[in-house]
């Protein structure tokens, strides 16, 4: 029983010998770490409302550098979204600094830790507002994406006697445009577009002021620029009774979507070279497809602004995906504020690239030809022709 009861006593010794050289080799650690010197995350000597500040208060080039527009226009933008109450400051983090964050992000295509740096705030501060200006896009679209609520001939076609009165219900153009996505691989194969890359397929429609009047993003890489049109009409998208945009033949003629003539000269730079060996046109089809490019371009220079503006649309980036659907929109809505508050566009031609340009994602620039009819195509060749025979009479004459 002794012998036991010894044996029990040294165990617990041995036990509690190891627990003394365990505390002390744990307290000095833990002593040390308490009172070892800290070294701060943010140390800029300006926080992110002062950089704000500043450069709102400064010249007007670095608001556009930043932010991609004037101060002005981006101070109004802040009165509007905090007088609308969508937005609202807290005591660390006021509207303007909200909003320049986002604005710094969907421009230099900025990650959280970026953000962090140049804003001086956390991860997780720098993630809650980023995603509060998310979660409004889809209500600021409805505001500002829209089809104009007249719908009387726009003055570029009420003063061109080439389009006059041809074209007087035609009320914009459409297009389809590619825009890199990140996606998990097993959820690539979709998004995989024709030039091997990763893409969502993005629906936009313009007026002839360069205004954007719908846009539809997430559509994988994959899809066809008629079949998501085909889509957008199935939830909702309508064209306004004897009205009609301009598209291009990747989509089906019909009598809302005015394609050119298949198989005839289309594109501007052909005219040109044909005007400059002073050749006229061949026939109807081509003094019809001449003029119908030139309106249609306006949405290849809406979509080109777009991009110039907000080089993001050009780059893979590692938000949610469903952020990145969101991008698109957020930076057409900001597109058409701009234009509606007359901001410049002629600077972005002569500035250096905040994106890398080799980091630019290569992805198409327009679909193929349409291969599929549509029930409605014999009525949209009849009225092509009606105008392309028309104009046609009337250049002779």
């Amino acid at each position: 029983m002794d012998s036991r009861r010894n044996k029990i006593i040294k165990i617990i010794s041995q036990e509690q010998e190891e627990d003394d050289e365990l505390f002390f080799l744990l307290v000095p650690a833990l002593y040390a770490s308490l009172y070892e010197e800290k070294h701060p995350v943010h140390t800029s000597s300006l926080s992110g409302a002062a950089k704000v500040k500043e450069i709102l208060e400064g010249h007007e080039s670095w608001s556009r550098v930043e932010f991609r527009m004037e101060p002005e226009i981006f101070k109004s933008i802040v009165d509007y979204l905090r007088r609308e109450n969508l937005l609202k400051g807290m005591s660390r983090v006021a509207v303007e600094e909200q909003l320049a964050m986002f604005m710094y992000m969907i421009s230099h295509n900025a990650s959280n830790q970026d953000l962090q740096k140049y804003f001086q705030h956390s991860a997780e501060t720098i993630h809650r507002k980023i995603n509060r200006i998310f979660d409004l896009i889809p209500t600021l679209a409805q505001i500002f994406i829209k089809i104009p609520s007249s719908l009387q001939p726009h003055p570029k076609i009420v003063l061109n006697n080439r389009c006059w009165p041809y074209f007087q219900n035609c009320i914009g153009a459409i297009d389809g445009t590619h825009i890199p996505i990140t996606i998990a691989e097993d959820k690539a194969t979709p998004f995989r577009n024709r030039k091997g890359t990763l893409s969502h397929n993005v629906m936009v429609a313009c007026d002839f002021d360069l205004n954007f009047t719908f846009i539809s993003c997430g559509w994988e890489g994959s899809a066809s620029d008629a079949g998501v049109l085909r889509s957008a009409i199935s939830k909702g998208f309508h064209v306004p009774e004897g009205k009609f945009y301009l598209v291009d033949g990747g989509y089906a003629n019909t009598p809302s979507f005015l394609a050119p003539y298949r198989g005839v000269r289309y594109h501007l730079s052909e005219f040109r070279r044909r005007r400059s060996s002073n050749t006229g046109y061949a026939d109807h089809r081509e003094l019809f497809n001449h003029t119908h490019a030139i309106l249609r371009n306006h949405i290849e220079r809406s979509i080109g602004v777009l991009k110039k503006r907000f080089p993001i649309l050009k780059v893979g980036n590692h938000y949610p995906i469903e952020s990145q659907i969101k991008i698109p929109a957020a930076c057409a809505v900001f597109h058409d504020i701009i234009r509606a508050q007359s901001g410049d566009e002629a600077w972005l031609d002569h500035q250096p690239p905040l994106i890398p340009p080799e980091t630019y994602v290569d992805v198409p620039e327009g679909d193929d030809v349409n291969q599929h009819h549509h029930n409605e195509a014999n009525n949209g060749y009849t009225l092509r022709d009606q105008i392309a025979m028309q104009m046609w009479a009337d250049y002779n004459n």
